[in-house]
This record gives structure tokens, C-alpha cells and sequence, in this order.
């Protein structure tokens, strides 16, 4: 199992941005790969992967999935556990997830010359 990469960097991303990349790999081996398990290092990293055999010269993907709700920097693993030599493999994301901007929030209505405080004439 060869992959063109095996660390992912999201960059600079917002919060809530799409959190899917992709790991291309490509079966190297002369025998059907069989990927019989694929775990994050955390529940905010969700890995998919094929659940076929992937022939030799075939490829295929990796889709791993981190929860972009989270600020601040990560670095995280998804371990691949298959029928190849050496049995696994470890691929990386990292990354910056930015707060989201605030909108500004609208101003309080005492300070508008529609809420400023009223006299009242009631006599009781």
C-alpha cells in the first residue's frame, strides 16, 4: 500500500468549514489488499475506507473527516490496519481551525432615540 501522501495539512481553515480530505493510495503489493480496520486517534477524527479487496495496481481512498467545531491547532492519526506486511499504517491532518467571527451584534435599543426613556403623565 503506497499513498501519494500520508500527512494532510488543512492550513488555515474556519470553524464549521468542510472537514473531509482524502488519502489517494495505490495497492503496490501482487496480492488483493483487504483494509480490515481504520481508527482516529479521537472522537473528532472519523475515518472511511473501503471495505472491498483492492486489487493489485487499483487505488483507492481514505476519507477522513475532523470535526472543524473544535478552534485552535490539532494534529491527529488514523490508524489502517490491513492484510499487508507490517500490518499497519499510520496517516496524519493537522491543522488550524480559526474561531469563527462574531457577527456585531445590533445595538441596545436605550441607546436609539426610539427607546429613550418616556415620562409618564399618569396620575394615580
Amino acid at each position: 500500500m503506497n499513498f501519494k501522501e500520508t500527512t494532510l495539512d488543512y492550513g488555515e481553515i474556519e470553524q464549521g468549514s468542510e472537514p473531509l480530505r482524502k488519502f489517494k493510495f495505490t495497492n503496490t503489493g501482487d496480492a488483493p489488499l483487504i483494509i480490515s480496520n481504520a481508527s482516529g486517534s479521537c472522537g473528532c477524527t472519523v475515518p472511511e475506507w473501503p471495505k472491498e479487496p483492492i486489487a493489485p495496481g487499483k487505488s483507492s481512498t481514505i476519507d477522513v473527516r475532523y470535526d472543524t467545531n473544535r478552534p485552535g491547532a490539532f494534529t491527529k492519526t488514523v490508524t489502517l490496519t490491513s492484510n499487508e506486511e507490517g500490518k499497519t499504517k499510520v496517516l496524519t491532518i493537522k491543522g488550524i481551525v480559526k474561531t469563527k467571527p462574531q457577527p456585531e451584534s445590533a445595538p441596545a435599543i436605550q441607546n436609539s432615540p426610539l427607546g429613550a426613556p418616556q415620562k409618564s403623565n399618569v396620575k394615580g
